[in-house]
């Protein structure tokens, strides 16, 4: 393991302990404003309006700003040096100020319009529409504090500084449960305290990334330019990434769409299962390749293909070491999970089965989803935004004929494994693109295949427990503990790199 390998491991240790907090975090926040704004209009209408700021994030902000402006930023840092990628970083600021606020503006004057264009059933009560587009108005500026956050992420992990921005979405969650509880409290307006929240959490997510920014030297005042060329070529490179998030929510409608047409319930089976799976990904996947991208640009910015090879590589090694056996473990126990978490009130037996089963079908996808984060990140870093975009795309024609096809005799589950196809689809093509650009450059098979077995290994044990109930639950910790034992027995080197660091930090 070069040092580029061993900082991705370092790097993604930190990004991933974040988001673990951060979705433990969430969850907290969820169950608190269910507590305090219930289930009804009010709920709907501050989901509603918490939405399109939300959607603005997802397609402007985090993911497709990020990831074109890290490559761009660590390409003139290393061809220009570090103030001309400082000035390309303040340039960048001045146009999401412009372009955001004009946007907020818009969106704040046509709110009622915006909020009946995505949830037209208000219409027919006034009441609920007027708060909603009161929420609208209040929530939409958040769009521009969130994508300078994204902004300031990309500046602090091109600089090689993570843990930051990794805490920053649990500001948000923070700040949500204390304006819940705050205006149950004062016997406020749930939603409206909610909005100010929203607002209020937006600030102080971009005001929390300064301290560091200074620390390497980076200022909000200096030179900029309209005219910049690293903006001009980032906008380039974000519009292919945009249109990519596009294709992920029109993923989104379509299995929603697909599930209507089953039984009752086969949408909210596909929903919570998802949410499981969702859990790790966003731990190990997202980690990993956050960490990816920045020493991957590099490497590209100064044309090394051999260390761009292997620090590829490392992260897909990595990658699958933990998302192999994680996708064992959560398919053989896939029900007592489930049982654990959601089995109480309405959700009763039949539930948990039918839940479990599209658990099932999407654990078997896993190890897809995780390695197409650190491939497309490998895409990014080569400044290619439009092979994803051109695969995510033909992996939505092959999930709806994957999905049709099998909801006729499976049902939802059908639908999971669908997902779990496009997914391997997904992948398949990614890493056949990338052939072209780098040659013979895949040696992760190899430790893929030993992970794999262990993985089997290990989550059969797992399934042998399943009659114990929920105790089989209580035995996740051990297995996981068998798997690194078993791993540093063999010296895998993954498992050294991953303990090593384990050790640094909880001596630190």
């Amino acid at each position: 393991m070069n040092s580029h390998s061993r900082g991705i491991a370092r790097n993604a240790a930190v990004v991933g302990g974040a988001t673990l907090l951060s979705r433990i975090l969430g969850f907290l926040r969820d169950l608190i404003i269910a507590f305090a704004l219930g289930a009804g209009p009010l709920a709907d209408a501050f989901f509603v309006a918490f939405r399109l700021p939300n959607l603005m994030r997802r397609l402007f902000g985090e993911g497709s700003l990020t990831m074109a402006f890290v490559p761009v930023y660590s390409r003139i840092r290393e061809e220009q040096g570090r103030e001309a990628a400082f000035t390309t970083a303040r340039s960048a600021h001045i146009w999401l100020a412009i372009v955001l606020g004009g946007l907020s503006a818009v969106a704040m004057v046509f709110s009622k319009q915006l909020t009946l264009a995505i949830a037209p059933g208000f219409a027919a009560d006034p009441q609920q529409l007027a708060l909603a587009a009161d929420l609208v108005r209040i929530c939409f500026p958040y769009t521009i504090f969130i994508c300078g956050v994204a902004l300031s992420m990309g500046i602090l992990n091109a600089e090689g500084h993570f843990l930051t921005p990794a805490l920053a979405p649990c500001v948000l969650n923070v700040v949500l449960i204390c304006a819940a509880l705050s205006a149950v409290a004062l016997d406020a307006s749930v939603p409206h305290v909610l909005a100010y929240g929203v607002l209020a959490a937006g600030h102080f997510q971009f005001v929390m990334q300064q301290p560091a920014l200074r620390k390497r030297g980076f200022s909000w005042r200096g030179s900029w330019s309209f005219k910049d060329a690293g903006v001009l070529r980032t906008g380039r490179l974000m519009l292919p990434t945009v249109f990519g998030a596009a294709v992920y929510q029109i993923n989104i409608l379509i299995g929603t769409f697909l599930a209507s047409l089953l039984s009752a319930g086969s949408i909210s089976y596909l929903y919570y299962a998802d949410r499981l799976v969702q859990f790790p990904l966003g731990v190990f996947g997202v980690a990993v390749s956050t960490a990816a991208l920045p020493s991957l640009s590099k490497l590209s910015a100064r044309a090394d293909m051999d260390g761009f090879r292997e620090a590829l590589n490392a992260s897909l090694r990595l990658t699958l070491f933990i998302s192999l056996p994680a996708a064992a473990g959560l398919c053989a126990l896939s029900e007592p999970v489930v049982s654990l978490l959601f089995e109480r009130g309405a959700f009763a037996d039949g539930a948990v089965e039918a839940t479990a089963l599209a658990l099932m079908g999407y654990s078997a996808g896993l190890p897809a989803f995780a390695i197409v984060r650190p491939l497309v990140s490998a895409y990014y870093a080569l400044e290619d935004t439009r092979t994803p975009v051109i695969a995510a795309t033909l992996c939505v024609a092959l999930y709806v004929a994957c999905g049709v096809s099998m909801m006729q005799t499976l049902g939802h589950v059908g639908l999971a494994l669908a997902t779990t196809v496009a997914s391997w689809g997904n992948a398949a093509i990614l890493l056949w693109g990338l052939r072209r650009k780098l040659g013979q450059w895949a040696t992760f098979q190899k430790g893929a295949a030993l992970f794999a077995v262990l993985g089997a290994a290990i989550g059969g044990g797992a399934w042998l427990t399943v009659d114990l109930g929920l105790w089989s639950v209580a035995l996740i910790p051990l297995w996981a503990v068998a798997y690194a034992a078993l791993t540093v027995l063999l010296k895998v080197p993954e498992a050294t790199m991953v303990s090593d660091v384990l050790r640094r930090r909880l001596t630190r």
